[in-house]
């Protein structure tokens, strides 16, 4: 049995051998080259990279495999990479050109095409980097960009540390759909140096990488370059509630409601949190996703108010900005305590009327009945009676 078996192998070998052309050795090794001409090209997208590469030299004997590559890439610094198995001879992806790219890639041959186990080459490797100008003290500081009621985006810096004032900053920015990058047509200027941008209607740009550069030139230092990158819907910033109401469910239990924020965002996008104040008390309430709040009261509260604010919630963003606190709208509880009282009052009350003048009505009537008068007359006896 042991010897069939090695032969079946020996000739599994020989087949192998003969179809894909590599020598055999005593430990049958199968040996393929890592991809050629492996780069790493900047198209001009602020971050977006192209890693590109060719197919590995001596792939004559391999024509009918499915070769494979493992990609790994990450930017320098990180601690971890990025792992893709593909086909394919390219890939694309964003990066912080901030830092420096590195990235390494090798050739896979699958075990059908080999003795039975995967065969793998070297590794090819690349690296980018900007080639940086100016001190990093130079760039702009605390950028802060927040995409209005999902429709208009503004960004805004402040001017890196120990900038003269001839010192002026230019914003790019690209995002998928974008031919090529497009610099701020809209700057907010203070003592003629530009500190933020207006964005025009950004179109198809939702969940997608968007990509920011802002450099800057002056005429006495290099200033450097600044990379940023975001996707919008994390940045939102509704508009607070409006149209706050009140509703006296029972007694003791009042119903907050509020509508959606003016705007395009969908109602099934919010998530709210109401603040709520109790006779001098605060008390912040946990978020909840719909329009309504029911609040329970005590028959010693006296006063009653409450401020609404909304967020895009997880389910149509990763991250968001609270929007401001809605107006604020305050009850005098003991006034709806009355009114409430009243309410159920009222009807007892209507019925007492109406029970007394149904019963003035009746004694009327009997009061307007003819009185009939009898009288008896005894000689016998010296008195009369009478009855009526």
């Amino acid at each position: 049995m042991a010897f069939v078996y090695l032969a079946v192998r020996c000739l599994y070998t020989f087949l192998i051998s003969t179809t894909f052309g590599y020598t055999s050795s005593s430990d049958t090794e199968i040996k393929v080259n890592p991809p050629q001409d492996f780069e790493i090209v900047d198209p001009g997208y602020l971050g977006y990279l192209y890693l590109q590469w060719q197919p590995p030299l001596s792939l004559d004997n391999f024509k009918g495999c499915t070769v494979e590559y493992e990609l790994k890439y990450r930017n320098i610094g990180s601690e971890t990479w990025t792992t893709i198995i593909t086909k394919n001879l390219h890939y694309k992806d964003g990066f912080d050109l901030n830092k420096g790219i590195e990235a390494k890639i090798h050739t896979l041959l699958p075990w059908q095409c080999t003795n039975g186990s995967e065969v793998q080459s070297s590794w090819a490797e690349a690296t980018y980097w900007i080639s940086p100008q100016g001190i990093p003290e130079t760039k702009v500081r605390d950028m802060d960009c927040v995409y209005y009621n999902w429709q208009y985006l503004l960004c805004s810096w402040k001017p890196g540390i120990g900038v003269l004032l001839d010192t002026n900053y230019n914003l790019f920015y690209w995002y998928e759909g974008l031919d090529h990058a497009l610099q701020c047509v809209d700057y907010i200027k203070v003592d003629g140096q530009n500190i933020g941008c207006r964005f025009p209607y950004l179109e198809s740009s939702d969940y997608k990488d968007f990509y920011i550069c802002v450099n800057g030139s002056s005429d006495t230092k290099p200033i450097r370059s600044s990379y940023f990158t975001f996707q919008l819907q994390n940045i939102v910033k509704p508009l607070p509630p409006v149209c706050l109401t009140c509703t006296q469910e029972s007694l003791y239990e009042i119903k907050l409601k509020w509508s959606i924020p003016l705007g395009p965002i969908p109602a099934r996008c919010f998530v709210y949190e109401i603040e709520i104040r109790e006779d001098d008390t605060t008390l912040v309430t946990t978020t909840v996703e719909n329009e309504t709040y029911t609040l329970k009261i005590t028959n010693e509260t006296q006063q009653l108010c409450f401020v609404v604010r909304s967020k895009v919630n997880i389910y149509c963003s990763d991250d968001g900005i609270w929007s401001e606190w809605s107006d604020k709208q305050c009850w005098e509880v003991e006034e709806l305590l009355k009114k409430t009282l009243l309410l159920f009052l009222l009807p007892f009350g209507f019925i007492l009327i109406l029970v007394i003048f149904v019963t003035g009505l009746l004694l009327c009537k009997r009061d307007s009945y003819p009185k009939m008068n009898f009288s008896v007359i005894d000689e016998d006896f010296p008195y009369q009676e009478t009855w009526y």
